[in-house]
């Protein structure tokens, strides 16, 4: 694994115009960072992943601290080496440390997904070689088909703050909420303009938040809690993706308490809703993704033709106050015909 990233290091460096021992010690420190902190992360975020599954597995958490190590180390090296003086290389050790910081959140992910298989496997029985096998063909696959996928989005939506053509619409870029953080965190480090009081409040709140939500599941027995997962959730991600988890969590709320009020085999039909209730989820999370990557075909082709970057837009008089209250109606319809089959599985 180590002589791959070496070699992958290697050509991304050599792109630049840093040259001779400084390019050689950046390549080994990269390396070395990429294995260590990838060996660490790989071993909390599997653990996690093992244990309550990969949904629930920090990896947004890790990578960011992963950047900030990442980030003051290539902070030390350019500045023993005289790099930080050119504006240029400024920006390339910034594109360096999200490059490495890249290659550890692979790793995490691949940890992630393959010992939660892994674990899923054990329980049904399975060879542990041929999973092995598929999981290695899987790793594969995913890293020949997620770079041309990602491009074809990035052309056909951009993303925010990087649109690819002048005139696109800011507002239908894809968010990248983590991304953007990891990006502004190591932007500020090499400028030296990072407010440290900052990430040290948010460590405090972080602290704070984890003592409020231990007080409060001793006290109520497990009924009530504060995760700090979610109230960062809440603090940076944007309010299009917040409103529906919210929703979300009080429709399942409502509908648990509604099945369980019912006191005959309580908890073999909460189960058997919860189970529908998961796959009717991850349908709709699936179908949403594949909509969308079939949507930035549509759109890739009509601009590669001459044509529109919204060819399927209905260009109708107000529409965009009508289109928002088409997406609400439909968001509760979909919500109603959830509870239905959901209340259903449950009786």
């Amino acid at each position: 694994m180590m002589f791959v990233l070496g070699v992958s290091f290697y050509h991304f460096i050599g792109d630049s115009h840093i040259t001779g021992g400084m390019a050689w010690l950046l390549v080994v420190v990269c390396t070395l960072l990429a294995s260590v902190i990838g060996f660490l992360v790989a071993a909390a975020c599997g653990y996690m992943a093992g244990l309550v599954g990969s949904s629930s597995s920090p990896i947004s958490g890790v990578g960011i601290v992963s950047v900030v190590v990442i980030s003051l180390v290539l902070l030390l090296v350019g500045e023993s080496g005289g790099l930080l003086a050119d504006e240029a290389n400024r920006k390339f050790l910034l594109a360096l440390t999200l490059f490495c910081g890249s290659a550890v959140i692979c790793v995490a992910s691949i940890s992630n997904d393959n010992l939660q298989d892994l674990k899923t496997g054990y329980l049904l029985k399975a060879t542990p070689w041929r999973q092995q096998v598929a999981l290695i063909i899987g790793c594969i696959v995913g890293a020949l088909v997620i770079s041309p996928v990602l491009e074809l989005l990035y052309e056909a939506y951009g993303f925010t703050g990087a649109m690819p053509r002048e005139g696109m619409d800011a507002a239908q870029a894809l968010a990248a909420p983590q991304a953007t953080l990891m990006t502004t965190i190591a932007s500020g480090i090499f400028a030296h303009n990072l407010e440290w009081v900052y990430i040290f409040t948010g460590i405090a709140i972080g602290a704070v938040l984890i003592v409020v939500d231990l007080v409060l599941k001793k006290s109520s027995g497990g009924k009530l809690a504060l995760p700090v997962l979610a109230v960062g959730m809440g603090i940076y991600l944007p309010p299009s993706v917040n409103m529906p988890i919210v929703a979300g969590a009080v429709l399942a709320a409502v509908l648990k308490h509604i099945i369980g009020k019912k006191a005959e085999n309580r908890e073999g039909r909460l189960k058997n809703a919860e189970r529908i209730g998961t796959l009717f989820s991850a349908g709709l999370i699936v179908g949403e993704s594949l909509i969308g990557v079939i949507m930035a075909f549509i759109i890739a082709f009509s601009v590669t033709n001459g044509g529109s970057d919204a060819p399927l837009a209905l260009n109708l008089q107000n529409w965009d106050a009508a289109a928002s209250w088409l997406g609400l109606a439909f968001f509760v319809t979909g919500m109603f015909f959830f509870a239905q089959r959901v209340l259903k599985a449950g009786r």
